[in-house]
């Protein structure tokens, strides 16, 4: 197929994900509410209850967006199955660490587990060392893609901005195998956003927020666009560093929220560890909204520093 076709392949992959994660939400936000998945917006003066889980709709419209993919480009079907595999794969251990809450050395262990296959689809002739790295990959950027949460929007506005610099660099490089697995995941992302952003009727869980780690890292190797999936992730790893730096691999029971005022604006808590929410939030309240926005246009600094690295980088492989 000549690049316009893939172009418009990728495009269809990418609305497909939409709408089908578009149609899904409302149904499957009251279901969860009705089967009490459920979790309160600790971040708003009402403390509302809201659906939890609601990544299994993106994880839908993904799936389908990347099954039409397979059909159309069956030239890349070793690609795609695969990429398809690993990401149920982590999809099916947020659903579980949404439920019984898992270990930080679980999850992490699961998560490699979940990174092998990609191993099957690594360039000829590449050490152990290689190999070895591509679940590592995937089981730091899932990592790093869910310690950056829990303001309305945060997570899936990331993951939509990350996609785009991915995609836009990949249809530059003409790497279009990647650029729909990157497509579909933008595409189910931004339906999943219209529900998510501020005020949020559902939240993505680990369900959510671990798969759009897993997709990053998946593009990154498939279409080695490694630098650039490094550079998209600039925002995720400085919130993982400074945590890391606080707190060590301190358990998700020992987080302090952000403090609330009278006003309903945030501000950073006396006690817990750091993070990029609080930096933003040091020493200056603001609102939920103007937080989340903050750190979407850091994202966008960075997605933007992306796609020129693509520009410059054409013909290159790395």
């Amino acid at each position: 197929m000549n690049a316009e076709m893939l172009l418009i392949i990728s495009g269809v992959c990418g609305l497909i994900a939409f709408g089908m994660t578009y149609i899904l939400m409302p149904n499957l936000i009251k279901r969860l509410k009705e089967a009490d998945v459920v979790g309160k917006d600790i971040h708003k003066l009402s403390k509302p209850v809201v659906a939890e889980m609601g990544g299994i709709g993106i994880l839908f419209g993904f799936t389908i967006a990347i099954m039409v993919g397979v059909y159309l480009c069956p030239e890349w079907l070793s690609q795609l199955t695969i990429t398809l595999i690993v990401i149920l794969l982590v999809g099916m251990i947020g659903i579980v660490d949404d439920i019984i809450m898992l270990t930080p050395k679980e999850k992490l262990i699961l998560l490699w587990v979940a990174g092998l296959p990609i191993m099957w689809i690594a360039p000829p002739n590449v050490g152990i060392l290689y190999m070895l790295s591509i679940p590592m990959a995937v089981t730091i950027a899932s990592n790093l893609t869910n310690m950056l949460a829990g303001l309305n929007g945060i997570e899936a506005g990331l993951g939509v901005i990350a996609m785009t610099s991915l995609t836009i660099s990949c249809i530059i490089m003409n790497k279009y195998d990647a650029a729909i697995i990157s497509f579909s995941m933008l595409g189910a992302l931004l339906a999943f956003l219209l529900y998510n952003k501020y005020p949020s009727y559902v939240f993505p869980g680990d369900t959510g927020t671990l798969i759009i780690g897993a997709c990053i890292a998946i593009v990154s190797f498939i279409g080695r666009v490694k630098i650039i999936a490094f550079i998209v992730l600039i925002p995720n790893i400085i919130d993982g560093l400074l945590k890391f730096y606080s707190a060590g691999m301190m358990n998700r029971q020992n987080h302090k929220p952000t403090k609330i005022n009278e006003d309903g604006t945030l501000e950073a808590s006396n006690s817990g560890f750091k993070s990029l929410i609080r930096a933003i939030l040091h020493n200056k309240s603001m609102s939920e909204k103007n937080a989340v926005l903050i750190i979407w246009v850091i994202g966008l600094i960075f997605g933007s520093i992306g796609i020129l690295y693509a520009l410059f980088a054409k013909g290159y492989v790395f």
